[in-house]
């Protein structure tokens, strides 16, 4: 009995001890103190900064949210903190966080002087469970990866919520909307496309045959032509710069004449989704050299990329695109009697074997027919000039709206509408989220702003 006396004595010394008294007292920081208390978030690191604050945050999420047991990994996300009642931006490329994440600000996040919570995707970089079962990655496991994320969030923000992304990450914003419409307020999705019926991809070479003139047309598939025909020289050319570089093609994409043909194929897609209609003079013409060639494919689609080293990180994207997501598919007409390989085009080309699939179609079917039907509060933005436009969805008529930006490519956003069209975005988008209609907003030099769009020309 006197035993237990004198150790219940230190046990209450230890709780009433001036370190043990500090511990258990409130700190100064309670936005801290909010998300270190959230189960399963981890605070990595804090970015000083004016203004704002800035977290490296990590998230343990289910590896199959239906079957919690089967384990874990940790999702990377950033926090941009402004104010705990100002509306809170989810913001996704659809791929990774940069490796060392700085602040950046979307174009939601800057018009609504908003917090803004930048998701990484699942499988990408360090957001892989491991091991990795790839039937995991779907839309809807990832649209309740996010779900969860600002289940938890909601814990410490009050205001409203909007969703958005770029490209793919427009896309996983239109998905995320699906599965779960009452976690945001409003969807802005960016040059998102809508594949729904893989291989009708007609509207795609549509595109093609009217986008610019007919004379910047013709110089581009003239390109694409000569490359082909010059092939016995450039090929050799490839490997030898693969050799010098430490680029190598049989995990992936093959053999050099494969990778070859590939980025030539890319190349007017390329052009299209990040040059502009003036820039079509600087495409070589048919009497071209053959380093003129070499240099403008590789500075507009990029040599080094259908290799192993260029396609490891995204993996996870066409592992997507071939089990739901869908590509496209494209005539290539003014080619004929020229290619090597045609069945490249997909998106199992570029994964190695181990991890190539089957498609299902039904996904994407859903997604449109609910989108078309029952969404409500989305916008959609696209460029006019941008081939992934070339596939939109198609927003009901719930307080939804869709807008092009004249002349724009891949990077197409509100700032770049017609006035008219970009003063009733902002004022849509103001009211989705709670805010008034005439907020002052801060000024893009105030933080980078973050374009959302990492794919480049690869979403396919």
């Amino acid at each position: 009995m006197r035993l237990r006396f004198v150790a219940a004595l230190a046990s209450l010394f230890v709780l009433l001890s001036p370190a043990a008294v500090a511990n258990a007292a409130v700190s100064d920081d309670p936005l801290l103190d909010q998300l270190r208390s959230i189960p399963g978030l981890t605070v990595v690191s804090e970015t000083p900064a004016t203004g704002y604050r800035f977290f490296l945050l990590s998230y343990r999420q289910p590896a199959d949210h239906r079957h919690p047991s089967k384990g874990s990994f940790e999702q990377r996300l950033t926090l941009l903190h402004r104010s705990s009642d100002a509306p809170v931006v989810l913001a996704t490329s659809g791929y990774g966080l940069a490796v060392a994440p700085r602040p950046s600000q979307t174009e939601p996040t800057l018009l609504l002087n908003g917090n803004q919570v930048s998701v990484e995707h699942r499988f990408f970089r360090t957001s892989r469970p491991a091991p990795a079962d790839w039937s995991d990655l779907n839309i809807w496991q990832e649209a309740t990866d996010e779900h969860r994320i600002v289940t938890a969030l909601k814990s410490v923000y009050s205001g409203n919520w909007i969703r958005t992304g770029g490209s793919k990450g427009g896309m996983a914003s239109v998905y995320h909307r699906r599965f779960y419409p009452r976690d945001v307020d409003g969807v802005v999705a960016y040059v998102a496309p809508d594949d729904v019926i893989n291989p009708a991809d007609s509207a795609y070479d549509r595109f093609f045959d009217t986008v610019g003139t007919p004379e910047c047309r013709k110089t581009l598939d003239e390109v694409q032509r000569q490359a082909l025909l010059r092939r016995d020289r450039l090929v050799p050319r490839l490997e030898a710069e693969a050799a010098a570089q430490g680029w190598t093609f049989s995990g992936s994409i093959g053999t050099a004449d494969r990778s070859f043909e590939m980025t030539v194929l890319d190349s007017v897609w390329a052009f299209w989704q990040y040059s502009l209609e003036s820039d079509c003079a600087s495409v070589p013409a048919a009497t071209a050299t053959d380093d003129e060639l070499w240099e403008w494919i590789d500075g507009v689609a990029g040599w080094s990329f259908y290799t192993d080293q260029g396609l490891e990180y995204y993996f996870p994207y066409y592992r997507q695109a071939a089990a739901q997501l869908g590509w496209p598919e494209l005539r290539f007409e003014h080619l004929r009697g020229l290619r090597n390989h045609p069945k490249l085009y997909t998106a199992n080309s570029s994964l190695p074997p181990e991890l190539r699939t089957w498609h299902n179609p039904l996904p994407m079917i859903d997604v449109d027919l609910w989108v078309r039907t029952a969404s409500e509060r989305m916008m959609f933005i696209y460029g006019e000039n941008d081939p992934w436009g070339g596939e939109r969805f198609t927003p009901s008529r719930r307080d939804s709206v869709l807008y092009v930006a004249p002349g724009a490519n891949h990077g197409a956003n509100i700032a770049r509408l017609n006035p008219e069209d970009a003063a009733e975005a902002t004022a849509t988008l103001r009211r989705w989220a709670g805010v008034p209609a005439a907020l002052s907003t801060l000024s893009v030099s105030d933080l980078p702003l973050d374009d959302m769009i990492e794919d480049r020309r690869h979403l396919k």
